[in-house]
């Protein structure tokens, strides 16, 4: 039977000729999906605080072939990013694919937090954000094609104890996340989220060393694992693409489970 031209291969997805920027990206799931992107041709610009891990992760990405550039910034700083716009289409070009995804997270009880810790988890990843998005979108407009991913969390659909900025602050993406999709439509940019539950990453790593902990989180995650960075990846990719223009203004939960209990 003659394939059907209709169906999309997504191991066919392609970036090519495409300038991706992913705030975050020295670790983590940032880095997984700078890899993830740059296999797919993506030319990566990498933007984050650290500037030696930035360093690592483009050796990294241009050890396969692929191209990178590195941009030190606090994303909560508008003059930072003002700068970092500039740098990028300086160096690498208009940008197509923007993915926001710094945050951190400051686990205690809300009557102990400062005003200077509340505000800082909140600008890390809702006014980054949107700083990122009033930078980057008027490279986008006009040209028919455009994506943006703010990395969100399942803590924007449920929560725990000790969460409440972190909570906050990424359920406030869901809201923006729907508002900008409305925005841009017309213009053929898609804005998602993507809502990680429990991911093997550096912020994780003190459930992950406390056994009671661990296994507490183990059990409440319904495929019994933790997540694999490489899979938020994959989705990442796919959702960059062509094939995924039809979806937008959507959060993306990918967490093993947990939500659905």
């Amino acid at each position: 039977m003659p394939p059907n031209p209709s169906k999309a291969d997504l191991s066919d997805i392609n970036l090519s000729g495409k300038i991706a920027v992913i705030t975050g990206a020295s670790k983590g799931l940032g880095k997984a999906m700078a890899l993830a992107l740059s296999r797919k041709g993506a030319a990566i610009a990498l933007v984050s605080r650290d500037l030696e891990k930035l360093e690592s992760v483009a050796h990294e990405i241009r050890s396969t072939g692929g191209q990178a550039a590195v941009f030190k910034a606090d994303v909560r700083d508008e003059k930072q990013i003002q700068d970092v716009e500039r740098e990028v289409a300086n160096q690498l070009g208009k940008v197509q694919i923007l993915i926001n995804n710094a945050g951190i997270n400051i686990r205690k009880n809300l009557i102990d937090f400062t005003l200077e810790e509340w505000q800082s988890v909140v600008d890390t990843s809702l006014t980054s954000t949107f700083l990122m998005c009033r930078s980057f979108v008027p490279h986008m407009r006009g040209t028919g094609y455009g994506r943006i991913l703010n990395m969100t969390s399942i803590m924007s659909h449920v929560s725990l104890p000790g969460r409440t900025a972190y909570s906050a602050a990424k359920a406030a993406l869901l809201g923006l996340i729907r508002a900008l999709a409305l925005e841009l439509a017309p213009e053929g940019i898609t804005v998602n989220g993507i809502s990680p539950g429990p991911f093997g990453t550096e912020m994780n790593q003190p459930i992950m060393q406390n056994p009671e902990a661990n296994a507490q989180f183990l059990a409440s995650i319904p495929v019994g694992r933790w997540g694999k960075v490489e899979e938020i990846g994959s989705l990442a990719a796919f959702l960059c693409s062509e094939e995924a223009g039809y979806i937008t203004g959507t959060d993306i939960l990918i967490d093993g489970g947990w939500t659905a209990r």
